[in-house]
Formats: structure tokens, sequence, C-alpha cells
């Protein structure tokens, strides 16, 4: 630990080395699964569908959030962010957009799913490979938004790593959370939900269950839930009057829920062919 960086307030050693700790576990755990999926989908030709395109893009969105946060964990273990503002706000940029992008490629393979079990319509690649690379683009519009002054960027209580400010609650910032949050959330929040919907419904009536299909609704609630609602929070309150540490707990919780996650793409997201 560096001795001439004083620590936040509301921070102990235990607690800087402890959240860093955590974040490089998870960090590394999260790329390493991610990166497994990555490999097997380039690797075995039997699994280069459309559909598991979709899986593929999902998994490097989750590397890209893993490689954030392994980076916080090493800014951590220094008790400051070495990077500078211009750093932040490329952490801060990257971070956001491999989530969003994480966030919308779930809502696109519970979209196919729905296809391949309800209509028996399959993916094309022109609709994969489009789709993906309006993903791409449509995240990365709304990531920029805070570098140009719609939204900000700053520093995490702990000052170790960057993402949306939400402390301050002041108009810029509502005016752009809500519709961040209704075109790269609730949209894709209601695609989950009526898609598994749908899919469970159909499993019913022919009694042949491919796959539980609460799980990725529950996993996905899990992962954004505890950050959705401080960022609402902090449109109607002061977001400082929450604990540091539990500010805190709630980038850890993301990230985790990312590198826990990430075992499954091969269970809950089936990528072998004709599933």
């Amino acid at each position: 630990m560096v001795s001439s960086h004083p620590l936040p307030n509301g921070f102990s050693e235990i607690d800087v080395f402890s959240l860093g700790f955590c974040l490089l576990v998870e960090g590394l755990l999260g790329f390493f699964l991610n990166a497994v999926t990555v490999a097997a989908f380039i690797k075995i030709r039997e699994l280069r569908t459309p559909s598991n395109f979709l899986v593929f893009s999902l998994a490097l969105a989750d590397m890209g959030i893993s490689a954030n946060a392994t980076i916080a964990a090493f800014s951590s273990f220094l008790r400051y962010w070495p990077y500078g503002s211009d750093g932040c706000q490329a952490h801060g940029f990257q971070g956001f957009m491999t989530a969003l992008a994480s966030i919308h490629f779930i809502a696109a393979i519970a979209w196919d799913r729905y296809h391949q079990y309800c209509t028996r319509t399959k993916l094309q690649w022109s609709s994969a490979i489009t789709l993906t690379i309006f993903i791409w683009l449509f995240t990365a519009f709304w990531s920029a938004m805070p570098l140009i002054g719609w939204g900000e960027y700053d520093y995490e209580p702990l000052r170790t790593c960057c993402t949306l400010d939400y402390s301050k609650g002041d108009r810029n910032y509502v005016s752009y959370l809500i519709p961040m949050a209704i075109f790269n959330m609730a949209v894709q929040t209601f695609v989950v939900i009526t898609s598994y919907k749908s899919i469970g419904q159909k499993f019913k009536k022919t009694g042949n269950p491919r796959f539980n299909t609460a799980t990725p609704l529950k996993t996905f609630l899990f992962c954004w839930g505890p950050y959705g609602v401080l960022a609402f929070y902090a449109a109607v309150e002061n977001a400082n009057l929450v604990s540091p540490k539990i500010r805190m707990v709630r980038t850890i919780h993301m990230s985790g829920s990312y590198s826990g996650k990430d075992l499954s793409h091969l269970q809950r997201f089936p990528i072998c062919p004709g599933q």
C-alpha cells in the first residue's frame, strides 16, 4: 500500500485492500470464464452460428467489464487513481459502454431464443451482424454523451475507479439518466421478460423444457438491480447520504455478478447448434 496517499473518508486500510482484492478476483475470473466462451466460438466450427455470435458478442462485452474491474483493483491497491483525469474519463466510458452493451446483448439473445423456440425462425448472419454493429454504436453514443457534457464521469467514493457521476443528482444528471435508462434498460428488461415468459408458456404446452426460463431474468435483475436503484435514488435524493462503503459494494456487486454469470453462457444460453 502506498502510504503517501491518504485514505478516502469512510474507508480503512482493510476496506481498501478488501475492495481491491474482490475486484481483482472478480475481474480475472470473469475475464477467464468469458474467454472460454470466446475461444469455443472461434475454435469449434460447429458453434459458429448467427445465434451463437450474439453469445460471443455478450462474452466480449463482459470481458470488457472484467477488464475495467481489474484496472480498478490495481488502483485500489495503490490507494489512488494513477491515470489522471483523462484516464478517468476513458475508464468511465469503457466501463459504461461495455456494461450497456452487455444489457443489450442479453436482450438480443432473449429475442433470438423466443424466435427459435416459439416461431421456429432462425437468425440469419446478416441480421446478427447488423444487430451487433447497431448495439455497439448505440451504446457508444450513450456512453460518449457524458464526455461532451450531458451527464458526467467522475470518481467512485474510493477514488480508484470512475463511472457515471450520480452524486450531484442535478438537472443535467436527471435529463441524461431518464432517456438513457429507458433506451438501455427498460426496453431490454421488457424484451427479456416477455421473451422468456413466452418461451416458458411454450415449454408448458410441449412438456419439453430445455432450460429454466426464470433464470436469465433473475440473473439480469441481480446484476443490475442495485446499480439501477442507486441511480434512480440519486435522481430524487442526495446519493451522498448513502454510505460510501455501500456505494462501493454496489460496484463490486455488479462486477462480481458478471464474473459469476459468465460460467453459465454455456448453460443458460446454450451455444450448441440447433438449440
